[in-house]
């Protein structure tokens, strides 16, 4: 059977996550994980509300910032209202960052002091760093892309035990559509590769460490 969340646990984390902008922090429990015999919350349960918070903010971060500003990467917004851009190069032109960006800065916070990891992956990706690494993220990250649902797995590695999940990261705003088109690394890498609202351009990866086998 799988390993089971302490409600104590399963609480912190949501409590911490909704708490903090942007991010899904640390749980707030000693415990990594429960006996199974245990009452608790599936990790896959977890790991969904860790999605949901995570993706609810970035999206309203994209829909109520981004989309009210005059300029996104140097191309002016009719129907801006906010003197201000959105850029990839947001430190040095005093902008703000791109959704990705800011879900990379987030995710970064989230992840530092090991409760779990959060981040994006794609097969398009313009960082190298986003690339699907593993097995488990390159056939993931397939499936997400041909069923537009999430793939979750139970797996180990070097002796820890892991729920893994991958969510579908869509295009839920023309500014994620033409960030990407337009960006000269995707136009290099991939020329044929045109995004639309709603495509799904990668995934939202998340590994909930359950305690060693």
């Amino acid at each position: 059977m799988p390993n089971w969340i302490k409600p104590s646990r399963f609480l912190g984390l949501i409590a911490i996550a909704l708490a903090v902008c942007f991010t899904v922090v640390a749980c707030g429990g000693t415990q990594t994980a429960s006996n199974s015999q245990q009452a608790g919350v599936a990790p896959e349960i977890v790991v969904d509300y860790i999605h949901k918070v995570a993706e609810s903010d970035r999206t309203a971060y994209t829909k109520h910032v981004v989309n009210r500003l005059k300029k996104l990467e140097g191309i002016d917004k009719p129907k801006g209202v906010v003197d201000a851009e959105a850029t990839e190069a947001w430190q040095q032109k005093n902008g703000i960052p791109l959704p990705a960006q800011m879900f990379r800065l987030g995710s970064e916070l989230a992840s530092e002091n090991g409760d779990f990891t959060i981040g994006l992956i794609s097969p398009w990706n313009i960082n190298d760093n986003q690339a699907p690494k593993d097995d488990f993220e390159k056939a993931g990250m397939q499936k997400v892309v041909d069923t537009g649902e999430p793939y979750k797995e139970y797996r180990e590695i070097a002796g820890q035990k892991y729920m893994s999940a991958i969510y579908p990261d869509k295009a839920i705003a023309e500014a994620c559509v033409t960030c990407h088109n337009t960006h000269p690394v995707h136009k290099e890498r991939y020329p044929d590769k045109v995004f639309a609202l709603g495509d799904v351009m990668g995934g939202v990866v998340i590994n909930l460490p359950l305690g060693s086998s």
